[in-house]
């Protein structure tokens, strides 16, 4: 009688191991063995981290395993058993991988295939092609789209995170859950004794130490130091929490009429402005999106404001990038006026507080909500929705979107919902934020998620010309690793043009991204059909650049910048000035957050700064949904690449008061999960 040993093992997650009834039946070309069952209530098998084994006995051989179904039955009390693998020795000898890494819920029955990755055109069995099938038509009715408000990217259709499909919700709803890391955020911080005084003025800038001592480090120390000076205000824009939005001036807009007499004392080349702007010296960032963005009002015993901004900027002798000039609105007129580094010292300084302000906003709502959050979960929806589990990119893309649906799901519940915690601290909260996203999603671009395409077109892509923007070169480094890992997998499965062209679920998870996942809205740019591998590598390049890199770029910098409340105030509680001459030192200090609002910002920019337990960085790939030899050689391979980048970024940072390390690969999650 044929005997076959099957090894099975469960996750290390707590709660991974079930006490109810497993069954096992293998699906052979030849046939089917006996439902057989291997672990009776309470024999201890299938506890956390277990690996354990069992000997299935059949009548006769039933040909080449080609699925094995699982079965798990209620014994008592209905728990959920978390299955990493199954192994099946063959009577030959040989040894068949079947990946899960699933939760198995319920009274629920799942069918697995083996480990080698297939296309669709390389499943010639009516059994394999029906499962495929199958497997896309459930997690079509589990994974729904939901338009959570109009103009958005689509979402999970779920409220909260409990009407998740079990495997995508988060191991421990504790590390996740904003309200918890809010308090311990607090806590943290020792901040909670000054909550009682929520709309009181702080006294001076010194006064904002109060909360600022038992957190500082070396970024956020230098931050308070400097966070007046030209020099600073300039560095981040470069290197700073949102590097996204410098970009060469090539002309002075109308908008923003400076002219040569207002910078002079800035110019240090003898040229006059035009001149420098030709020269590719002169550079601005424009906060247009912001004008006319409802300010939060729903706290209606303090007035909060909003700015949109223009900032010029300037490269000196030294190539530090300087503000030039500011102008607090978009229409120029007598009751907006530019202000310069030559005015009242007050004055300048609060023109630069107002941009860091709407700066604050631009990065919170667009370049990390939006930009990586939302983007991110349109992807993962989709590759439930379109490729099954043996697909070779459903293997390479699924450990970039791990618990992005989730913790987007967790935000809408709680952090950017209505009277959620986002509207504590910022003006653009009560509704600001929503109509922010609204807006960018009208300038959206898929070449904007390209990151050399991206950085080349805001006119910064040059090294000679910008010696120290950091995230450029950094960025760059990691894009390319992630671009030759994924041209590497990609290449093993598709050998030609054609077999992208014509790789049906490709085709179909492409579609649903564009059509469904971002209301067919053809202005994005996001392609309906692949045609060649070159486009495909780029594709999932962005996929996994946007969900691990960029975010990391854009999001763990947060308590470093962030943390000094003057540096990058939540909310500002008087409006711009109309003229110059009448800034004080008090008059600042009433326009920044109050005593609260500031405890609930740095809250929320701890939390947000904090990796996650457990944290798997990029090419950190501990499930191994991929058995292929060349897969695992070229995950190897990425692996010693991102480790050479890392030892370059670690060298280069050595003794720098302004370490710069957002992109350094031991630093980089390898999904949205925070």
């Amino acid at each position: 009688m044929p005997s076959y040993t099957v090894t099975v093992a469960t996750g290390s997650q707590w709660f991974a191991g079930t006490d109810d009834y497993i069954y096992l039946t293998l699906v052979g070309s030849e046939g089917c063995s006996e439902r057989t069952l291997l672990d009776k209530a309470f024999y201890n098998d299938f506890e956390r981290g277990a690996v354990d084994s069992y000997d299935v006995n059949v009548a006769e051989d039933v040909g080449e395993i080609q699925l094995v179904k699982i079965e798990k039955r209620k014994y008592w009390v209905q728990d959920d058993w978390y299955c990493k693998y199954i192994t099946v020795k063959t009577p030959a000898g040989d040894y068949v991988e079947f990946p899960c890494y699933r939760w198995v819920s319920d009274e629920q029955e799942i069918v697995l295939r083996d480990g080698t990755a297939r296309l669709p055109k390389d499943d010639v069995t009516q059994v394999a092609k029906q499962h495929r099938r199958k497997e896309l038509e459930e997690r079509q009715k589990l994974y729904r789209w939901m338009e959570w408000h109009p103009g958005f990217p689509l979402s999970i259709d779920a409220k909260t995170c409990k009407d998740l499909p079990r495997d995508i919700q988060f191991d421990s709803e504790k590390g996740v859950d904003f309200i918890l890391n809010y308090t311990k955020a607090m806590e943290n911080l020792y901040v909670n004794r000054f909550m009682h005084m929520f709309q009181s003025s702080w006294s001076d800038f010194a006064d904002f130490e109060k909360i600022f001592l038992r957190i500082s480090n070396t970024i956020s120390e230098y931050v308070m130091q400097h966070w007046q000076e030209d020099f600073m205000f300039g560095y981040q824009y470069l290197n700073g929490c949102n590097p996204v939005m410098i970009q060469k001036c090539t002309k002075l807009p109308d908008k923003f009429p400076v002219t040569t007499e207002m910078v002079d004392c800035s110019l240090e080349r003898n040229l006059t402005l035009e001149e420098e702007i030709k020269a590719g010296n002169v550079y601005i960032a424009d906060y247009s999106l912001l004008d006319g963005v409802s300010a939060n009002s729903t706290d209606p015993c303090t007035i909060q404001y909003l700015a949109a901004p223009i900032c010029l900027l300037y490269k000196n002798l030294q190539n530090k990038v300087l503000p030039i000039a500011i102008q607090l609105a978009q229409t120029p007129g007598e009751n907006n006026p530019i202000y310069l580094p030559s005015d009242e010292k007050y004055d300048w300084l609060l023109a630069k507080i107002w941009v860091r302000s709407s700066d604050f906003h631009i990065h919170q709502t667009v370049t990390h909500l939006l930009r990586t959050h939302l983007i991110s979960e349109v992807f993962g929806i989709a590759m439930y929705r379109q490729l099954p589990a043996v697909h070779p990119l459903f293997k390479l893309i699924l450990p970039h979107v791990k618990f992005t649906i989730a913790i987007n799901t967790k935000a809408r519940e709680q952090l950017i919902c209505e009277c959620g915690l986002f509207d504590k601290a910022n003006a653009t909260g009560g509704g600001g934020h929503v109509q922010l996203v609204q807006r960018a999603m009208k300038q959206f671009k898929f070449s904007s998620l390209c990151f050399p395409e991206e950085i080349q077109m805001r006119g910064v892509d040059s090294k000679e010309e910008l010696p120290y923007y950091l995230y450029r070169d950094d960025g760059n480094m990691v894009w390319e690793a992630t671009k030759s890992f994924v041209s590497d997998v990609v290449n093993i499965y598709y050998d030609s043009d054609e077999t992208v062209s014509t790789d049906v679920e490709l085709q179909a998870f492409v579609k649903d991204v564009s059509v469904f996942g971002l209301n067919g809205n053809e202005d994005l740019g996001f392609p309906k059909t692949i045609m060649t591998r070159d486009k495909l590598i780029e594709y999932v390049t962005v996929i996994i650049f946007v969900a691990s890199s960029q975010h990391a770029a854009v999001n763990f910098g947060q308590f470093d910048w962030c943390s000094w409340i003057p540096n990058s105030p939540p909310t500002m509680r008087r409006p711009p000035p109309t003229e110059k001459g009448v800034v004080t030192i008090n008059y600042i200090i009433e326009s920044l957050p109050d005593r609260g609002r500031s405890c609930w910002h740095l809250g929320a920019v701890w939390a947000l700064s904090q990796f996650q337990e457990n944290e798997l960085f990029l090419g950190m790939y501990t499930d191994e949904h991929f058995i292929e030899k060349p897969v695992k050689n070229a995950m190897k391979k990425f692996r010693k690449k991102l480790d050479e980048i890392s030892n370059i970024i670690k060298e280069r940072n050595k003794n720098k008061k302004l370490p710069y390390y957002y992109f350094s690969p031991d630093r980089i999650p390898n999904s949205v999960a925070v």
